[in-house]
């Protein structure tokens, strides 16, 4: 038992390191030697539990899909219109890229187009499946237009997601990104949810914004 909690152990390790390389550097410009040297690993022991470097990459894109994954499902139990529920996706997944290395990695891995092996889904087909699921309830529940093309805006809203992400971590600190996002949910909120309902989900964005950029 104590052996299997080293293994693990080890190998949160060197995911981690990894992760943490191919945020700040990318995948191509980051080799295993750089690895094992940040990771504080022998190169054995990254070997028992990576034969190359593409299997660290897939890890790290299976915790980022886990992770999107629990989270969605965690919110989907907690009585939520289905929009707020996207809407508190959105912030999570933001606040959770910047409490460790992994997530980013796996964004900026997923738009480097290192390729995703079956049967995991790429992650911008994921979101965006997950996205397409709450508008179409929120289609049902009348805080969306019935007449909208969920799939269009499902895929405008992972692409905005994505983009804010890129754009803001380039040119902005990373205490800007709550801002911009709650920026292109105002957006979306005015083009997709009904006057009636629009004070709602437009005074929960500020808020939003306000809890993800709290220290």
């Amino acid at each position: 038992m104590a052996r299997q909690l080293r293994a693990e152990q080890t190998r949160a390790t060197i995911i981690g390191a990894a992760a943490d390389l191919f945020d700040r550097h990318g995948y191509e410009s980051t080799s295993l030697s750089e690895i094992v040297t940040h990771a504080g690993v022998t190169k054995g022991a990254l070997y028992f539990h990576f034969a190359a470097k593409e299997d660290l990459a897939h890890a790290i894109m299976e915790i980022q899909s886990r992770t999107s994954r629990r989270l969605a499902r965690d919110l989907d139990g907690r009585g939520y219109s289905s929009l707020e529920a996207l809407m508190r996706l959105t912030f999570g997944m933001a606040r959770l890229c910047e409490e460790g290395p992994v997530l980013r990695a796996g964004l900026r891995l997923a738009t480097a187009g290192v390729p995703v092996r079956p049967p995991l889904p790429h992650p911008f087909t994921e979101w965006r499946e997950i996205a397409m699921s709450r508008l179409l309830n929120a289609v049902r529940q009348s805080d969306v237009h019935p007449d909208i093309d969920v799939d269009s805006v499902a895929h405008t809203l992972v692409c905005s997601v994505v983009g804010t992400r890129v754009v803001s971590g380039t040119l902005e600190p990373a205490g800007r990104q709550p801002r911009r996002l709650a920026q292109m949910w105002y957006i979306l909120i005015r083009g997709m949810v009904p006057v009636t309902r629009r004070a709602r989900y437009l005074t929960l964005a500020s808020r939003l914004e306000r809890e993800t950029g709290a220290p």
